[in-house]
């Protein structure tokens, strides 16, 4: 009886099993990025796309996109979606300009981060005390935190020396190292102009010369961050409260304060991205973020809720930012660039049976190209939107098979099941 019950019933076909890319597979990308990048500067002689100031430019506009990015990253791995970033970074350029001018660059950048901190706070009472719904509340940060920080800089910078109703007084900078010897060698290697030689020159000469300390304890961060979340006992728990947090709470683990440490954690790490703005730019100035919490969150989203990607994205950022900082001819070659990236990736997207998307990224690719053929310049409108509109299009068409966590977004109350 059982056995034929048995042959009747037709069993689920098993879920298939996503294959892991390789990390050596990361590498022949990389060097393959750097070799087609390097092709297109010697066609187009634009020396900017891989020299040293291109480097550190991209650097300087990655970190607080990577700082934001890795702030939702925290408050988004233990349930609590977070678009307050954006609001969150303004209250730290604020709290780094207040502190910065009157104590010193690290007085500013701790500030900022308490500023930033005090921000997830508000934040984490909101949802997970409260049980405001995340998009009102990250919203209402948004709205609230300009609005103060303009109204504190009338207060108290109106009458400073230097500074204004929506500026601080000059900040100044952290402080930088040069790796002696080797900075001038690669120097020397990259005035060469060789294909790829110099263009390998040129990257590693940005990331040993004159680089912020700031930008090396980011760094640290990220790292810290995948060894917290992933290599510990308290990440395994917070990242519980982000998938199944009731299962979560029936093994012992405290679930409200797990979910206010990653929350206030996300404010911190955005307050520290608007400070690091406020100081490598020498003040505090309204509107400063420019979205880029934003632009943060959308890189986290891009690297499928892992450090490694979102600092992908926020270098993707950064380096379209430096092109349009280094000038339309570098903006024009971007989009040679941005030609072949787009029709790489509907190759890519086409062999995982995704054909829209393919077709896409095809067409795209194919009208930048023909954009980049019959102009020689592009307008001055269109150079400041390049590393918005860049970064989105990718982003977009790069983000598939995401995965967020599974209660990612939804209210928690202790002892409901629901």
């Amino acid at each position: 009886m059982t056995a034929g019950l048995a042959v009747g019933v037709e069993t689920a076909p098993p879920a298939p099993r996503r294959r892991r890319i390789s990390p050596t597979w990361y590498w022949v990308a990389a060097v393959g990025a750097v070799a087609v990048v390097a092709l297109v500067r010697v066609f187009t002689g634009a020396n900017d796309l891989t020299s040293r100031g291109t480097v550190q430019a991209a650097l300087t506009a990655a970190v607080p996109i990577a700082l934001a990015g890795l702030g939702g990253l925290w408050a988004e791995r233990a349930g609590v979606v977070n678009i307050g970033l954006e609001g969150m970074m303004v209250l730290g350029t604020w709290g780094a300009g207040f502190a910065g001018y009157q104590w010193g660059p690290w007085a500013g950048v701790l500030f900022g981060l308490v500023m930033g901190a005090l921000g997830g706070l508000l934040h984490a009472v909101a949802t997970v005390t409260f049980g405001v719904d995340h998009i009102i509340s990250g919203v209402a940060i948004n709205l609230l935190a300009p609005g103060l920080a303009l109204f504190l800089s009338k207060v108290y910078f109106s009458n400073a020396p230097g500074g204004g109703q929506k500026q601080s007084p000059p900040i100044r900078d952290a402080q930088h190292i040069t790796v002696p010897g080797l900075s001038s060698w690669l120097e020397t290697l990259e005035r060469k102009h060789w294909w790829l030689v110099s263009d390998v020159a040129g990257l590693l000469g940005g990331l040993t010369t004159q680089v912020s300390l700031l930008t090396i304890i980011v760094v640290l961060l990220l790292i810290g961050s995948v060894f917290v979340l992933w290599r510990t006992s308290f990440g395994l728990r917070l990242r519980s409260c982000g998938e199944a947090p009731v299962a979560a709470e029936s093994l012992g683990v405290n679930v409200y304060r797990y979910k206010y440490a990653a929350v206030i954690m996300s404010g911190a790490l955005a307050g520290l991205g608007g400070a690091f703005l406020a100081v490598s730019s020498s003040q505090f100035r309204d509107g400063q973020t420019g979205g880029r919490g934003f632009i943060g969150l959308a890189a986290m989203i891009f690297g499928n809720w892992r450090p490694g990607g979102l600092a992908t994205g926020a270098g993707l950022f950064g380096y379209t930012d430096a092109m349009q900082l280094r000038g339309a001819d570098a903006v024009h070659a971007l989009l040679l660039l941005l030609c072949i990236a787009l029709l790489v990736l509907a190759v890519v997207q086409a062999l995982s049976g995704r054909r829209v998307i393919a077709a896409v990224a095809a067409v795209l690719g194919l009208a930048f190209g023909w954009w980049f053929l019959v102009t020689d310049a592009l307008p001055p409108e269109l150079v400041g939107a390049a590393p918005y509109v860049v970064t989105l299009l990718v982003l977009a068409l790069a983000s598939q098979r995401l995965r967020m966590p599974k209660a990612d977004g939804q209210v928690y109350r202790k002892g409901e099941s629901g």
